[in-house]
This record gives structure tokens, C-alpha cells and sequence, in this order.
């Protein structure tokens, strides 16, 4: 509800004035006196100035212009004006005074009942204001109480582990303790046993090195009589050479002033197979040079036979490339190998012989290269070589100047003369090719060439039917091998002997024992001896690293074979 109070018409003594104005539109005289102030005003602002010297110089205001005057029935409108106004003015209205006076009653009942409203407000808000402070106090209590227990907890928290971390630091202060007793006591021993290794290593160097002055001194001795004795060795086997060479030479004189009876004696042996190892080594000497300087001269000096061999020569070649251990190519690559050789039309005798060696030389390098990586190709090459052997006339003479050629002295076994079958020294060059051996190869080189080309030999030996081709290939040769480098110191002690000989058994296996039973036994007894205690003072291989190595190598498969028989 709204309630209004009526202004007093006073004006008050802060508001600013007012010049009210008649809804009748007579002008008031005070407009004027405004007015004439305002001109005035301006005109004394008007004549302040400083163009003048002193007020006297200040000329007069212009003359006010004169107002013309009222006329009468403006004069009688006015007066009417001003009497209806005074009479409403003094005016008093009834309705209007119960209306002010309602006004008023109800502006009063109003305030009374506001009054009441604002007191119960109060009291409600007090009341309110009580219970929230109560339910406040309270609750405070409660929260109180939780965080007193939440703190006496955590207290009793606090002390347990304040009491178990002391009991810990105590421990570990006890602890720390007894580690740093044990490290001081570590190193006062660590302190001792340097001082007395110190000592000890003092006593060991005095020692040492009267050690060292005694075994210089030792040395020195055995040096000289070291030396003294290869010296006495070296006189000893220069003048045992010697003897061999005129031996030789004297022996060949004797050969070469011989009868025929001689000669008829020695093809006799040979066809009986009881033939020295020095006619095995003499003729396959013989046999190559007549090889070299009969058929092979005749092919390279003539354009034509040269041109027919160098064509067999490839194919032979690319034929042992492709040979594998299936009895079927083997039986295959031999039928080819056999067209090749004899040619169609067939060769002349001299091409013949050509590709005859050139085959013996094929079969020989396949069996350096491959024989060494995998011994199983050994066998099929060998049973190449017995059909071959088998089928063409001269080839096994040819094969055996060949394999005199690559493998030397080894594949008969024999000491190496110095003078050759025909008479001539065997001396540099020559006679390292009649050993064998190659420019700039090592030792290990040739013992793995001649191993593989000795390996396909063994299979032959192995594999060839009875009475069916040259003594030097037949059964009976492979212990005629062992017999004969067991016989020789100076073959014995060369590093290639044991490997040449561990060949030869892993080759034959069992064979030998069924072949001569107890006999073998006893070889292999021999055999076992050269290579752990040695022969006449001798060990199998000698004392290079090669012979030492191939002199286990013999006795772990002599101590195989006889376990297992």
C-alpha cells in the first residue's frame, strides 16, 4: 500500500527558487525588475574595460527605450485574472478535508501496523537466530569431540611410531656400528695380509730370481750341449747322406751295369706284386717323364691334337663337377667319361694318352678340393677311377705317374733319394716337385691336398675286385702301406705321416681286422706305440704343432678301433 502526504506550500529554506507563472499568462513584475538587472549587468560588464585611463573616461549607458502602456481592456483582464485566482485561493472544500483527513488515518494505522510487523519480524528473527545458535553449539560440541579423538588418535599414532623409530634408529645405530668395527677390522687384516703378501712376494722374486740365474745357467748348458749335439747330429746325417748318396749312386751303377736278368727279375716282382717301394717310386717317376716327353709333347706340338685334347680336356673337367655319391650318376658321368676319352671318331694314340692324363688330373684336383671339405665324395671318385681303370688300356700306369706326380713320395711310402730313377740329383725345385709339393704352400696346405688325394687312393685299395687291375691297387697294398712307414724314422717324423695314417684307418674301419685278424691287431699295437711312446726314439709326427696334432688324432682312432673289436 502506498501513502502520500500533501507539500506544505511553503517553500523550503534549502530549495531553490521558484518563480511560478500564472496558468492565465499575466506577466509579473518582477520579469522586469530581471530584466533591467540583466541590462544592466551587461551593459556596466559591457563598459569594464581597459582601453580607458579612469572611470570619469567611461561614457554614459544609453537611455532606456520607454514602454508603451496598458490598454484598458488589458488593464480590466488582468484585474479579473487576479480576483479568480484570490477567490480560488481562499477556497475551502469539505471532500477535499475527509480526504486529507482519511489520508492521514490511514498513513497512521499503516505506520501503527508496520511497527507491529517490524517487532514480530524481530523476534521471529531473534527466535530463529537462537535455535540456529543452539543447533550451531551443538554440532560444534560434536565436531569438537571427533576431532578430539581423531587427535588423540593420531597422538597415540605419533608416540607408537615415534617409539618404533627410535627402537630402529637404535638398531641401526647398532648395527652401523658393528659394520664399522668389521670395516676396521677388514682392513687391519687387509693391512696385514698386504704386508705379509709384500713380504712373501719379496721372498718369491729373491727366490725367482735365483731361480731364473739357476735355470739361465741350466739353459746355457743345455744349449751348448744342445748345440754341441745337433752339431754331432747334423755331422751325423750329413755323413749318412752321403753314404746314401753313394750307396745310391753305387746302386744305380750296379742297376745300370746289370744284365737283363736284372730287369727280367724286377718285371717278374712286379708281376707278382712283391715289387720294393722303391720300384713303385721309381716307376712312377719313369712313367711321368715318359708321359711328359712321349704323348703330351706330340698333343701341344701339333695345332690339331692340341685343339681335340683341350676340348675332351673341358668336358672331363665339367663332368667331375657334376658327379654326386647316386650310383646311377656315378654309373651315368662314367658312360660319358668313356665317350669323351675315346672319341668319335677315336682319338689318335697320343690325344688318347692326353686325355687319359688330363682325366687322372681331373680326378686328382676334384679330390684336393672336395675331399678335404666333405669325405664322402672320396668314395664315388674311387669308384670312377676302378671303372676307368677296368675299361681303358694304360690308364692305370697313367694314374699312378699322376698320383706320384700330385701326392709325391707318400702315395708308395718311400724316403725321398737324391738321385732320381735315370741317375739325375734330385736337388731345389726338383726335388720339392718329387715331394709333392707347390710354391708358397704351407705346411697345413699340403698335409689337406695330399689327405683328400690319399683318401680317394684308400678307397680304391679298398673297393677293387681281386686280381682285377695292378698289384699297386689290389687289397694287399694297404698293409704294405702301414709296413712300409712304420719301417722308415725319417717319413715317421714328418708332421704328415700321422694324418696320411689316420686316413688310412678311418677309410678301412673294420675291414683290415676282418681281413687279417690278429695280424692287423698287432699293427695297430705298433701303430699305437709310434704314437705315444714312439719307435726307436721317434714319435709319429715329430714335434711341429701339425704332427703333435695328428699324432692325438691317430691314437684317440686306434683306441676307437680297438674297442670296438
Amino acid at each position: 500500500m502506498r501513502f502520500s502526504v500533501p507539500r506544505s506550500t511553503s517553500p523550503s529554506p534549502v530549495r531553490s527558487y521558484y518563480r511560478g507563472q500564472s496558468t492565465f499568462g499575466v506577466p509579473d513584475s518582477s520579469d522586469d525588475e530581471f530584466d533591467s538587472s540583466d541590462t544592466e549587468s551587461v551593459h556596466s560588464s559591457s563598459t569594464d574595460s581597459f582601453c580607458y585611463a579612469s572611470e570619469s573616461e567611461v561614457p554614459p549607458p544609453p537611455p532606456r527605450p520607454k514602454r508603451e502602456g496598458r490598454t484598458l481592456a488589458e488593464q480590466h483582464y488582468i484585474e479579473d485574472t487576479l480576483a479568480a485566482i484570490r477567490l480560488r485561493v481562499t477556497h475551502h472544500d469539505p471532500y477535499e478535508e475527509w480526504e486529507k483527513e482519511t489520508k492521514r488515518d490511514a498513513f497512521r494505522s499503516a505506520r501503527q501496523e508496520h511497527a507491529k510487523n517490524r517487532i514480530q519480524r524481530h523476534q521471529d528473527r531473534n527466535k530463529a537466530h537462537a535455535e540456529e545458535a543452539k543447533r550451531r553449539a551443538v554440532l560444534h560440541k560434536k565436531q569438537m569431540e571427533e576431532v578430539q579423538a581423531q587427535l588423540s588418535a593420531l597422538n597415540m599414532q605419533r608416540e607408537a611410531q615415534e617409539k618404533n623409530l627410535k627402537a630402529q634408529w637404535s638398531e641401526r645405530n647398532r648395527q652401523l656400528w658393528v659394520k664399522i668395527e668389521a670395516v676396521i677390522k677388514i682392513e687391519e687384516d687387509m693391512v696385514k695380509a698386504k704386508l705379509e703378501a709384500e713380504k712373501r712376494k719379496k721372498e718369491e722374486a729373491e727366490r725367482k730370481r735365483k731361480e731364473e740365474e739357476d735355470r739361465k745357467r741350466r739353459e746355457a748348458e743345455a744349449a751348448a750341449e744342445k748345440a754341441r749335439l745337433q752339431k754331432e747330429k747334423e755331422e751325423q746325417e750329413r755323413r749318412q747322406a752321403e753314404e746314401d748318396r753313394k750307396r745310391e749312386e753305387e746302386e744305380f751303377l750296379r742297376r745300370a751295369e746289370g744284365s737283363a736278368q736284372e730287369e727280367a727279375e724286377l718285371a717278374e716282382r712286379i708281376q707278382l706284386g712283391i715289387t720294393t717301394a722303391r720300384d713303385d717310386w721309381a716307376r712312377g717317376r719313369e712313367l711321368l717323364k715318359t708321359l711328359k716327353a712321349g704323348a703330351m709333347k706330340i698333343v701341344k706340338m701339333n695345332p690339331n691334337l692340341k685343339a681335340q685334347w683341350n676340348a675332351g680336356r673341358r668336358e672331363l673337367t665339367a663332368k667331375f663337377g657334376q658327379l654326386t655319391t647316386d650310383s646311377d650318376s656315378i654309373n651315368a658321368i662314367g658312360d660319358q667319361i668313356i665317350v669323351i676319352v675315346i672319341g668319335n671318331p677315336p682319338h689318335e694314340t697320343p690325344v688318347y694318352y692326353a686325355l687319359l692324363s688330363s682325366l687322372s688330373k681331373a680326378l686328382l684336383q676334384q679330390a684336393e678340393m672336395e675331399v678335404a671339405v666333405e669325405k664322402r665324395s672320396a668314395k664315388p671318385l674311387a669308384e670312377i677311377a676302378v671303372r676307368m681303370m677296368l675299361y681303358f688300356d694304360g690308364f692305370p700306369d697313367v694314374f699312378w705317374a699322376k698320383l706320384c706326380q700330385y701326392a709325391g713320395n707318400w702315395v708308395v711310402p718311400f724316403p725321398l733319394p737324391f738321385i732320381d730313377y735315370d741317375g739325375m740329383p734330385l736337388e731345389g725345385d726338383e726335388r720339392a716337385k718329387a715331394q709333392g709339393r707347390r710354391p708358397d704352400e704351407t705346411v697345413a696346405e699340403f698335409i689337406a691336398r695330399v689327405s683328400g688325394i690319399m683318401r680317394v687312393f684308400f678307397h680304391i685299395l679298398c673297393t677293387t675286385p681281386e686280381n682285377a687291375l695292378d698289384t699297386v691297387y689290389r687289397l694287399p697294398r694297404y698293409w704294405a702301406y702301414f709296413a712300409r712307414m712304420l719301417q722308415q724314422p725319417k717319413l715317421l717324423e714328418s708332421p704328415i705321416a700321422p694324418e696320411l695314417m689316420l686316413v688310412a684307418l678311418d677309410v678301412g674301419d673294420t675291414m683290415p681286422r676282418d681281413m687279417w685278424g690278429q695280424q692287423w691287431v698287432k699293427m695297430l699295437e705298433v701303430l699305437y706305440e709310434g704314437v705315444t711312446v714312439g719307435l726307436n726314439g721317434v714319435k709319429i709326427g715329430g714335434q711341429t704343432p701339425e704332427g703333435i696334432a695328428g699324432r692325438v688324432r691317430v691314437q684317440n682312432e686306434v683306441e676307437r678301433l680297438m674297442a670296438a673289436m
